[in-house]
């Protein structure tokens, strides 16, 4: 058994962006900071690859308009200027047709609603979006609701499949409360009745490798390949962690990672941790990547609601940005969140990308398999928490019961959705729980970081 450089300040368990943020804002005040991550790479789900000489998202990634602690980042990472901004087009597939669903004027054309199924539609999303509260919801199940004030029409024909290809067989406890929290986000980036995002010119790559310079020249321990798998605890204080037979002592220890991976280690020492934080499930994620040799269709954003799909969603990312950075190579995300039960989550890379190009075709009868020059794959089984009703009762106290112990993760998002504005958010509230000055990051209108620290206000 080693000890690595005795005690310091902080230690930070995960290196995803909430983990570095953390870091970034400790050291700054002047903490001597150490991370900790399991893999060989940091940056979590904001990793990349790199097509045509371009670094590109291995999970597709843009930000808003309103994305304040995002944008506090990129300005203090010297970045502003890689900012790129260019109004989306969105659409839907359903009942065998694609239908553009960007505008007012695109809703008033979609054939599978009514004229008062429409009205119900726009009523009901202003509201949720821009008047109610959500933790006035969150007992709620949002499918009901949509039937009950959507009608039967809206619900069946977009709400519900939308639902089932997120949720899948946890569709039906989605609170109202999580709902709030999405359309709050996509209402708050339209401008004149479009929706616009921004993206950085060279990904989120270049985010990443200016957060960690600067958390280099700041003096951060950034260790690779460190998978925590004890706890060193005296009584009920946490004194440290270990990891590969290493012990790395500190005043306190910050948990950025899934909630069940903290109950597996804590366990065998605090068994209170594990009877006060219940159980979390987890989404998992896959993303298979196209580079195609010609564009699928003029959507930036294709939600497909239809259950009977491998997919949820078809992003054609070279309708935001351009495919000269590629190559010219058209990029195309086949997107799909899975319980981890189900069938694909147990299936091979080469039979769930040739399961989507297949599926594929039915959308667009014009598509050829010949046209896709490449494929990569990407999987995460922890991409996106199970937020089933009464959520925040699980979410775990961010200062734990445990002295010295604190647990920040994507559980904190709620109810909002998981991006990264958000956890930076969750990040500097985290920080704030701890004692740690930040005041330099704004608040902006995100719902994310309300519950579990120790100041809250609902919104």
């Amino acid at each position: 058994m080693t000890n690595n450089s005795g005690i310091i300040d902080l230690t930070i368990v995960g290196a995803g962006i909430t983990g570095l943020v953390s870091a970034y804002l400790a050291a700054k005040e002047g903490k001597k900071v150490r991370v900790l991550e399991a893999s060989g790479s940091f940056g979590g789900l904001i990793k990349t690859f790199n097509v045509g000489g371009t670094e590109l998202e291995c999970f597709y990634h843009h930000f808003f308009l309103h994305d304040k602690e995002l944008n506090w980042l990129i300005n203090e990472l010297g970045l502003k200027d890689s900012v790129v901004s260019k109004k989306t087009t969105m659409g839907v597939y359903t009942k065998g047709k694609l239908y553009p669903f960007s505008t007012l004027g695109d809703l008033l054309k979609f054939k599978p609603l009514n004229i008062l199924s429409k009205a119900r539609f726009v009523l009901c999303t202003a509201y949720l979006g821009k008047f109610s509260k959500w933790h006035k919801n969150e007992h709620i199940p949002a499918i009901e609701w949509f039937k009950k004030w959507s009608g039967k029409q809206v619900t069946e024909s977009i709400w519900k499949p939308l639902l089932k290809v997120k949720f899948g067989k946890f569709d039906g406890s989605v609170p109202l409360a999580w709902m709030i929290g999405r359309l709050k986000q996509r209402l708050e980036s339209r401008e004149s009745g479009s929706e616009k995002l921004f993206y950085l010119d060279g990904s989120h790559f270049i985010l990443l490798e200016a957060l960690l310079k600067k958390l280099k020249e700041l003096d951060v321990d950034l260790v690779l390949n460190a998978k925590v798998d004890d706890l060193i605890t005296e009584s009920n204080n946490l004194k440290g962690v270990r990891s590969n037979s290493t012990s790395y002592l500190s005043e306190k220890v910050l948990f950025t990672i899934p909630s069940h991976f903290i109950n597996q280690i804590a366990k065998s020492h605090i068994p209170i941790l594990q009877q006060n934080n219940p159980s979390i499930e987890y989404f998992g994620a896959i993303c298979v990547v196209l580079e195609l040799s010609e564009s699928l269709s003029p959507f930036y954003w294709l939600n497909v609601a239809d259950r009977d799909f491998p997919f949820g969603g078809i992003i054609e990312h070279t309708q935001f940005i351009s495919s000269e950075l590629y190559n010219k190579r058209h990029i195309v995300y086949l997107s799909k969140y899975f319980a981890l039960d189900e069938e694909i989550a147990s299936k091979e890379k080469v039979e769930v990308e040739q399961l989507m190009i297949d599926k594929l075709e039915i959308v667009f009868p014009d598509f050829k398999k010949e046209q896709v020059l490449k494929t990569h794959f990407f999987k995460s089984n922890t991409a996106a928490t199970v937020c089933d009703l009464n959520f925040s009762n699980k979410i775990p106290r961010v200062k734990s019961e445990i002295e010295n112990l604190y647990v920040c993760n994507m559980a904190h998002v709620y109810p909002d959705e998981r991006s990264v504005n958000n956890s930076i958010r969750i990040a500097a509230n985290a920080c704030k729980t701890m004692g740690i000055n930040t005041d330099l990051v704004p608040n902006g209108s995100s719902l994310s970081g309300l519950v579990g620290f120790n100041e809250h206000k609902a919104n």
